[in-house]
């Protein structure tokens, strides 16, 4: 959960496999919008014209701020893989699968569709929203709408620097963008989501070096602290890093703090892109069962999650297909 995102933006729209995702200026704001379908003929017919026409919403609101720093990935889940884009979904996606610990759970929540905008500005995502659920009308219902913003340099809720491990360069699609080993999916991302809710009380009651312990770097100035023998406590860190014969499994994290203090809300939400759905579904495994079990991570005694979806953002041509 603890990375700071190396952005995401959209590609222009002219190659036939065209990947949703890469590396963009850093913006302040962002949105997750996530959305269940309608079961009915209409309300899927009038959610695949939307579909297809991702590229003119997108414009529509991006021509209003002169930096151009608006962009949105949209993400469709397995349930209405087959009835919206008609063919055998991805390979590895299925439902968001539960992951229980002795201790924590990483729950598995409703989800269909996931609009990730990001903007220098909360008008213009607010504008794109407005103009898109206009737009589906009855077709779609909002099951989680969170509102994202930059705290300070870069850290998290927890005062920690959010985003030392994320590829970057040409290690960037490598980890995020389905190739050969899918050529029906080619150009697409598998995207898994999560809120995590803090207990800012309890964080904050932690001395810092503890605090340091559980995430696995130093509190100021964002050092690496040494992993843990193989049988002891792991951080944060080391949890999440997936190693095999073939080396380290990256993924790209996009994560952004949310809050809505007169409820007591503090929260993160996580975000990651992969080419590997499986490399995620490892960590949440090492997170919350814990490695060795039942040595969960220890984030999770101070951040819940509360949501999990899984998705895959296919090419923007697969989505302007569509509308054929």
């Amino acid at each position: 959960m603890n990375a700071q995102p190396a952005p995401i933006t959209a590609l222009n729209h002219t190659l036939d496999n065209e990947p949703q995702q890469i590396t963009a200026p850093l913006t302040h704001s962002a949105a997750f919008l996530v959305l269940t379908v309608k079961d009915d003929a209409a309300s899927l017919a009038k959610v695949r014209e939307v579909l297809a026409s991702t590229d003119d919403l997108i414009k529509n609101t991006a021509i209003r701020e002169i930096e151009r720093t608006f962009t949105c990935n949209v993400a469709i889940g397995h349930r209405v893989w087959a009835p919206l884009v008609g063919s055998t979904p991805p390979r590895e996606l299925k439902p968001f699968q539960e992951v229980k610990g002795a201790t924590h759970t990483a729950v598995s929540t409703p989800g269909d569709l996931l609009y990730h905008i990001r903007a220098r500005t909360m008008d213009l995502i607010v504008a794109f929203e407005r103009n898109l659920m206009m737009a589906f009308g009855d077709a779609v219902d909002a099951v989680d709408d969170v509102a994202g913003f930059r705290y300070f340099d870069g850290r998290d809720l927890l005062d920690f620097v959010d985003g030392t491990a994320n590829p970057e360069g040409l290690s960037l699609p490598e980890a995020t963008i389905v190739g050969d080993e899918d050529p029906d999916h080619a150009g697409g991302s598998y995207v898994v989501v999560q809120k995590y809710l803090h207990n800012l009380d309890a964080w904050r009651a932690q001395k810092t070096e503890a605090q340091e312990a559980i995430i696995g770097r130093t509190k100021h100035d964002n050092i690496e602290l040494d992993d843990a023998p193989a049988d002891a406590q792991k951080s944060h860190k080391t949890l999440c890093t997936i190693e095999d014969g073939d080396g380290e499994h990256e993924i790209l994290r996009d994560n952004m703090p949310f809050a809505n203090p007169g409820r007591g809300e503090y929260g993160t939400y996580f975000i990651g892109y992969t080419r590997r759905l499986w490399v995620i579904e490892k960590m949440l495994e090492r997170m919350f069962i814990g490695n060795p079990a039942p040595l969960h991570d220890r984030i999770l005694d101070f951040s819940t999650a509360t949501t999990g979806v899984t998705f895959f953002a296919p090419s923007r041509k697969v989505l302007a297909d569509l509308g054929d």
